[in-house]
């Protein structure tokens, strides 16, 4: 059970890029050993979990940036916006451009992600200051900004890569911010990522679904 929901921070967001999880369209890394069904109740629980701890926070605005359509999974309070752009850069630049406001944006893949751990990272979010969360596999996990053209954030960025990370905090020096880094965070790409993050959250609907998967998993050094 999540904690009750903080006093809201005026004039904040918490922006959540997240696509809709159909089978065979989400988490396919998780395949083998998952099935795509099993692969999309991973990313139906993890985004339920995820959508929890922001519902819970004390944002004035929680902002969902969906590929797909909205579902069970989805809490009231959510405004819903449609994703739009070719590659993530720009998916991402758009997402920030269509919510329009200051805050902390994060995906879909960090479930054990808390309340309290959302309004540390948007009180750090100010003019002048970004927000930027190393993930392990090299990539970012959450990112804050107040006041800056995201086109000018995300253009060029590799995505989707070990430096993605690397090159995301250079660009925002570049750009004159001073840098609050979070703390270090795994998502879950790979069934190893799962196994990971569910025993360091096992309240979570993320840990039941995988405790309840039926799998072998040999490439993860996992009988």
């Amino acid at each position: 059970m999540r904690a009750r929901r903080r006093p809201a921070r005026a004039g904040q967001m918490v922006l959540v890029v997240a696509k809709e999880p159909v089978p065979g369209r989400v988490k396919t890394r998780l395949c083998p050993p998952c099935t795509p069904d099993q692969a999309a109740a991973v990313a139906a629980a993890a985004l339920a979990d995820t959508l929890d701890a922001v519902a819970a926070c004390g944002a004035s605005r929680r902002v969902v940036a969906l590929d797909g359509r909205p579902g069970p999974w989805l809490p009231p309070g959510f405004d819903v916006i449609p994703q739009r752009g070719d590659g993530l850069a720009e998916r991402l630049a758009n997402a920030w451009a269509d919510a329009g406001g200051t805050g902390i944006q994060i995906g879909m893949d960090t479930p054990q992600v808390e309340p309290g751990e959302l309004d540390a990272l948007l009180d750090a979010v100010a003019p002048g200051r970004a927000v930027l969360g190393p993930a392990v596999d090299g990539g970012w996990w959450v990112i804050g900004l107040a006041g800056v053209d995201p086109r000018l954030v995300f253009d060029g960025v590799p995505m989707s890569s070990p430096v993605t990370g690397a090159r995301q905090r250079q660009r925002l020096r570049a750009l004159g911010l001073e840098l609050h880094r979070a703390p270090v965070r795994r998502d879950i790409d790979t069934f190893a990522d799962l196994l990971e993050v569910a025993a360091g959250a096992p309240s979570t609907r993320t840990a039941a679904i995988a405790d309840a998967l039926d799998v072998t998993v040999t490439e993860a050094g996992v009988a």
